[in-house]
C-alpha cells in the first residue's frame, strides 16, 4: 500500500528469490510518492501544522498519513537546508550583499520575523546565496559580526566589496572581518534590478 497525492494505492511486488529485479516506478520498500512529499512541504511551508497536514490529506484525498509520517517528511528538509547552509563557499567573490527581509514564521504563533541574508556575486558574475540567518529582530552590528564570521569560515578569505544599508557600526564590522574589503550602501531592492557591481583589479585596493 502507497500513498500518492491521489489517495491509497495497493501494488504487488513480484517476488525475487535472486535480488535481480529492481522497481522503477514504486523503488524497494517505498511506502509513498515524491508528491506525497512535495505537498506536505508546501502546507507546512505556508505555517500548518502536522495535524492540520493529515486532516487535509485525509479530507482532500482520502488518504491517511499520520503526523509522526510528516514529521519524518519536514525533519528530513530541514537536515538537507542544515547541510546546504554549513556547505563551503568561494575562497573570493566580487560583491557580498547583505539585508534582512521580513517575513511571517509560525513558532507556535504567526509572527513577522527578519531573515538576514547574504548574497554573494562570484568572480564569473554568477550570484550565490551564501545563507540566511533567522533572527527576532533588533539585531545590529554585533549579529552581523557573527554572520560574516561563519561566512568567513566557510571559505571565505577575501570579496571586493560588501554591500549594506547604513547599519552604524557595520563598516567597521566588515573591517574586522575582511580589512582590505570595502564597503557600498545599497540594498537588495537596487541589486533585485541591477545584477552588475563595480569592479576593480585583484590586487587593486
Amino acid at each position: 500500500m502507497i500513498s500518492p497525492s491521489t489517495g491509497p494505492v495497493t501494488i504487488q511486488v513480484p517476488r525475487d528469490r535472486d535480488a535481480t529485479f529492481t522497481p522503477v516506478i514504486v523503488p524497494k520498500r517505498q511506502r509513498r510518492l515524491t508528491g506525497v512529499d512535495e505537498i506536505v512541504l508546501s502546507l507546512y511551508a505556508r505555517g500548518l501544522t502536522t495535524g492540520e497536514i493529515s486532516a487535509h490529506f485525509n479530507q482532500i484525498y482520502g488518504a491517511q498519513v499520520s503526523k509522526e509520517t510528516i514529521s519524518r517528511i519536514t525533519d528530513k528538509e530541514i537536515e538537507e537546508m542544515q547541510t546546504w547552509q554549513s556547505r563551503p563557499l568561494n575562497g573570493v567573490y566580487a560583491a557580498i550583499f547583505i539585508d534582512a527581509i521580513v517575513v511571517k514564521i509560525r513558532d507556535g504563533q504567526v509572527a513577522n520575523r527578519p531573515i538576514y541574508a547574504a548574497i554573494g556575486v562570484t568572480l564569473d558574475g554568477d550570484k550565490d546565496i551564501l545563507g540566511l540567518w533567522a533572527g527576532t529582530g533588533g539585531e545590529g552590528a554585533k549579529f552581523w559580526m557573527s554572520v560574516l564570521t561563519d561566512i568567513k569560515n566557510r571559505g571565505v578569505t577575501d570579496t571586493f566589496f560588501l554591500v549594506c544599508d547604513g547599519l552604524k557600526g557595520l563598516p567597521d564590522v566588515v573591517g574586522n572581518v575582511w580589512p582590505l574589503t570595502r564597503c557600498r550602501r545599497a540594498s537588495f531592492t537596487s541589486f533585485g534590478t541591477r545584477s552588475s557591481c563595480p569592479r576593480r583589479r585583484i590586487g587593486m585596493r
